[in-house]
Order: C-alpha cells, then sequence, then structure tokens
C-alpha cells in the first residue's frame, strides 16, 4: 500500500485492474485504492508479470502492507513503491493493464471481446471499437456497479459519461450526491457515506495540521509583488495562443515559486529524523480545495524543470482529476515544498500551515488593481501578496527573505520562463 501523504496510515483497496499472469510495465495503472481523501489510482513501478494478488477488494490495509507480486527480470526482489513484490520471470501472454483499464473506463468485459491480436490477445482498438459499436451492451464499471450496489443506486437513472456513454464510478459518485428526486424513493446511505468521508477527510487534515503547528516552529514572511511586466507579457502571448490554452496568472506564480525553490534549496526539502534533507528537484505540492470539503496536494513533479505553458495544461489537469477523485498515486507523493494559491477566492494573502515533513509552504493571494508608486511616480499596477510560512529548525527569515526576493526576481522577467 502506497503513502499517499503525510497524513495517511492506511487505504482501502476498491479494484484490482489486474490479475495473476497480467504483464505489467512501469506506469501502468494496477489497482484503484481509496483513502479518507480520494479514490486514487496505483501504479506499478517495475515490469513483470502478476504472480499473486495477495489482498481482496474492500480489505483495509497498512500503508507499507504487501498488495501483491509480480515477477519481472528488470527489477531487484524486494518490495517496490507500490508495494507488488518483485521474484522470477515467466512470460503469458495476457491483455495488457492499459487495455484492462480502458475496459475498465468504458465498461467492458474483456471475455466478450473479439481478439485481433497475435494468439489472441486483446489490444485498445478492440475495446475502444466495441464501446463505440452502439448502446446494445450495457456497459457499467466494475467499481462503478459495486458503488451503485453499495449505496442504492438505480444504474438505470445514471447517466454514463465515458466513450458511448458507458458509466463510470465518478458518475455513481455524482448520482450520490446529488438531490433526491421524486423518483428515489429507495433509502440509501449516499448522504451519509458523504458526511463520512468529509468528516474523515477533516479529521485527517486537523490531525496533521495540528502536528504542524505543535512540532514545527513556524515563522512567517511576506512581500508586495508588482505584476505589471507578467500580465502584459502574458496578454501579448494569449493573442498567439487558442482560448482553451491561454495563460492565467497562477501558471507563471505557480512557475516562479518553483525556479525560486530550486535557486534557494535550503527550503526545498524534508525535515526527517531530527535534520534537513535537501531534495534533489522541485516537486511542488498544489493544495487543492474540493467541492465536497476538504485538502489534497497533487505534485507537479519537476516542476522548475517546465514552461509555463506546460505548467498552465498540467495545473489544469491536476485540478480537474484531483476534484473528479482520478488522480494516480504518483501525483500523490511527497512534495518537496508546496503552494497555496486562494487568489480565485479574493483572499488577499494566505499564511498557511507547512505540510510535515516539508519545511516551507508559500502562499499567493488575489491579484488586486491597487496604487503603487514606480520611479517616483504614483500609478495603479497589479499586485499580489507573497507569504512564506517556514520551519525555523530549517532555515532563519534571511532565507525565507531570499526565497520571496527571487520569486519576485523571476515575476519582473516574465520572458525567461
Amino acid at each position: 500500500m502506497p503513502s499517499l501523504g503525510a497524513d495517511m496510515e492506511e487505504g482501502t483497496l476498491l479494484e484490482w485492474l489486474v490479475k495473476p499472469g497480467d504483464t505489467v510495465h512501469r506506469g501502468d495503472i494496477v489497482a484503484v485504492v481509496d483513502t479518507s481523501k480520494s479514490a486514487v489510482e496505483v501504479e506499478c513501478f517495475d515490469d513483470g508479470v502478476i504472480d499473486a494478488l495477495l489482498v481482496d477488494p474492500g480489505q483495509v490495509v497498512p500503508v507499507g502492507a504487501v498488495l501483491a507480486r509480480i515477477e519481472g527480470s528488470a527489477a531487484a526482489t524486494g518490495p517496490t513503491s507500490t508495494g507488488l513484490h518483485v521474484v522470477s520471470p515467466v512470460t503469458p501472454i495476457a491483455p495488457s493493464p492499459l487495455v484492462r483499464h480502458r475496459a475498465h473506463e468504458l465498461g467492458i468485459d474483456l471475455a466478450a471481446v473479439h481478439a485481433t491480436g497475435a494468439d489472441g490477445v486483446v489490444h485498445r482498438r478492440d475495446i475502444e471499437g466495441l464501446a463505440h459499436a452502439g448502446p446494445a451492451r450495457a456497459r457499467v464499471s466494475p467499481l462503478a456497479r459495486r458503488l451503485a450496489e453499495a449505496n442504492g443506486v438505480n444504474l438505470g437513472a445514471v447517466s454514463g459519461t465515458g466513450a458511448g456513454g458507458a458509466i463510470r464510478a465518478d458518475d455513481v459518485r455524482q448520482a450520490m450526491a446529488a438531490p433526491a428526486t421524486s423518483q428515489a424513493s429507495e433509502p440509501t446511505t449516499s448522504g451519509l457515506d458523504a458526511d463520512q468521508r468529509a468528516i474523515a477527510m477533516r479529521n485527517s487534515i486537523a490531525a496533521l495540521m495540528s502536528r504542524s503547528k505543535r512540532e514545527i516552529p513556524h515563522y512567517y514572511l511576506s512581500t508586495t509583488v508588482d505584476l505589471q511586466r507578467t500580465s502584459e507579457w502574458m496578454r501579448e502571448r494569449n493573442r498567439e495562443l487558442p482560448v482553451g490554452e491561454r495563460l492565467v496568472p497562477s501558471a507563471a506564480l505557480l512557475l516562479a515559486a518553483a525556479r525560486a525553490a530550486r535557486e534557494v534549496p535550503e527550503l526545498n526539502g524534508h525535515w526527517v529524523d531530527g535534520a534537513f534533507r535537501p531534495a534533489a528537484g522541485v516537486d511542488l505540492g498544489l493544495i487543492l480545495s474540493l467541492r465536497s470539503g476538504g485538502l489534497l496536494v497533487p505534485v507537479l513533479a519537476a516542476a522548475d524543470t517546465l514552461d509555463v505553458s506546460q505548467v498552465m495544461a498540467l495545473m489544469r489537469d491536476l485540478t480537474r482529476r484531483a476534484r473528479a477523485g482520478r488522480l494516480r498515486g504518483s501525483e500523490l507523493s511527497q512534495p518537496s515544498i508546496s503552494v497555496s494559491n486562494l487568489g480565485d477566492q479574493g483572499v488577499e494573502s494566505v499564511l498557511g500551515v507547512i505540510y510535515p515533513p516539508q519545511v516551507a509552504l508559500i502562499g499567493f493571494g488575489a491579484v488586486i488593481q491597487r496604487p503603487w508608486a514606480v520611479d517616483g511616480l504614483l500609478g495603479v499596477r497589479p499586485l499580489v501578496t507573497v507569504t512564506l510560512a517556514a520551519d525555523h529548525r530549517a532555515t532563519d527569515a534571511a532565507i525565507g527573505a531570499r526565497l520571496l526576493k527571487t520569486i519576485d526576481r523571476i515575476l519582473q522577467t516574465p520572458e525567461e520562463t
């Protein structure tokens, strides 16, 4: 069971997307795990063949427990990041987990698929061809069916958003969250389940933040940054971009935070066993609020190496999938530094609580037009308040001030991003 956050102690295996004999590759989605915050897709970190599944769907297991064994020649024997144990190689032919996951998304029974590959192997084209063949076949994903049965949801009243109208787990969750109608006369525990999930998430967040404030000696700094140059540069860029790809200030702010963390490595890393351990790269945690309540912190991996368009695309994608419960386990790995951006909520400044074992959190408020003096002349400029919450065990305010100054400098030269 992978750790999907510092506050995670256990998880519930919702569904396997592989079976013994399946060939798996690094990055394949092999299972869906439920935490107190969200259902998360778990990826494999090695190549090999599934030897045995050791945990049944519905079982609650602690972080670090072995979920399955795989046989593979590329990896050394031992537990991997996904809790899959690696032993010796075999090579049976079976649908790949990517094919099985696509079938899962579309609600397709692989046993009913006509295979076009050599030796009867089912390919993705076979799955998608069946999905587009028409509505004669009921398409409900196994996870969606199980959620519906557990919560008294009538699948006939659920609209599918998957390819070909397939009903997915997210569609069932949306139906569970929707207000009851006159047709919903059967008793359901969906409201109770939603409340229980919200309470569990709040308790988890509260416990972690209480630990943070109790153990970490926080210090806070803030500065005001003039975004005139960034705004002008962004307007020029957006004239050349399609509407769906246009940039927003948040992308420039996140990139500035990531690159500043690279230049000030004393704040980019973790406090472990009484000492600071700098991170090898900048894995930027993006704190997101969920519509159902609570928070998730997906990661923009190697964010300092991206350009502003890449940050924009990843930010949109992570936000959309986080709120739909479609994040992968690797996207909830431990960030090296996190950002809380509440500007779209109209908040002017963010005094955050550090997410342990990190040692810093950067906050961005709303971009507000205000009077500002430049070269002795008063004008109206777009300004943003940038704050830093940092761990006094790892750094002092002089280093924190250097980080904020670096963010300011980067935002004054947007053409370099």
